[in-house]
């Protein structure tokens, strides 16, 4: 195609079909704005568990970000947090990018930005909610049972063998140890302090820290959260990307790849039919998402 043509079938090609061209030619009309989605517990990501992992998002981030002609990226959050790691992973990426391509970042919370939810929210520049939205949960917990007087009952003998005093610290099999949940909570100090140190800098004066219970592991709904200084404004992102780049703003809402049909239904388990297998590791993290759910009250 000739030079002087291509920029002249670029006007001409619909905006939605011009990811056809190359880069250089591509034209849009109108502001564009990668949206991505973050929803789930946040943590190990099984096949009948879907959530929010660095490995499952970061190929979405990076798409976003490279977008051609985009204005900003908006992240909609809806999380209840869950792992701590993968919660400052997916914030450091969401910074390296935007610093990379100069780009601004808004997050728009929906049902929930929780703990690490809250964490991911904070990678954007500007964070939105709902008046219904749970927002916050800044701290640290570690959960689990204790199946030590079960085991007795049954005269069951736990025997473990290790080599390292530590190695089977908080062994749910035994009975609790003071000396464990001291170390245990000296971990969470120095996690809950990263966490507060981040949410410090990335909102910075937007903070009241004259209210006492910004980083007790509280949480609020968005008008609370507003006052707080953890959220910028109340609002969708319909209504607030049109307000900053025009009524004519264009989304385009980044997928991640989709999982083969055929892995997709070799993967599938029927709990309760014959034949069909029902992974305890599975069940087990279907009641842990729902007790992080639960404790917001969702």
């Amino acid at each position: 195609m000739d030079a002087m043509a291509q920029p002249i079938v670029s006007l001409m090609l619909p905006e939605r079909l011009q990811f056809l061209l190359p880069s250089r030619y591509r034209t849009y009309r109108h502001p564009i704005v990668p949206v991505v989605r973050l929803s789930g517990p946040i943590g190990a990501v099984m096949p009948m568990r879907p959530g929010l992992s660095m490995a499952s998002v970061a190929p979405v981030l990076e798409r976003a970000f490279s977008f051609p002609g985009a204005k900003a990226v908006a992240l909609v959050i809806n999380s209840p947090g869950g792992s701590a790691a993968q919660s400052h992973l997916i914030f450091r990426r969401i910074r390296a990018y935007a610093e990379e391509k100069k780009l601004p970042v808004f997050a728009f919370v929906e049902d929930a930005a929780a703990s690490g939810g809250y964490m991911i929210a904070c990678a954007a520049d500007e964070i939105f909610a709902d008046h219904t939205s749970i927002v916050g949960s800044i701290g640290v917990v570690s959960a689990g049972f204790g199946f030590d007087k079960l085991i007795e009952r049954f005269g069951i003998e736990r025997r473990v063998h290790t080599v390292g005093e530590n190695k089977s610290m908080l062994d749910p099999f035994r009975p609790e140890d003071p000396e464990d949940v001291a170390r245990l909570k000296g971990l969470q100090q120095r996690i809950y302090e990263v966490f507060t140190g981040l949410v410090r800098a990335r909102r910075g004066a937007k903070l009241d820290e004259e209210k006492s219970d910004l980083f007790t592991g509280a949480f609020w709904v968005g008008a609370e959260a507003m006052e707080r200084g953890l959220i910028d404004g109340l609002g969708d992102i319909r209504s607030v990307m049109r307000l900053r780049f025009g009524e004519n703003v264009q989304f385009r809402m980044i997928e991640p790849a989709r999982t083969p049909f055929l892995a997709r239904l070799l993967g599938r388990r029927v709990p309760g039919q014959a034949g069909s297998l029902v992974d305890p590791g599975e069940m087990l993290g279907t009641l842990e998402e729902r007790a992080a759910w639960a404790r917001l009250g969702l």
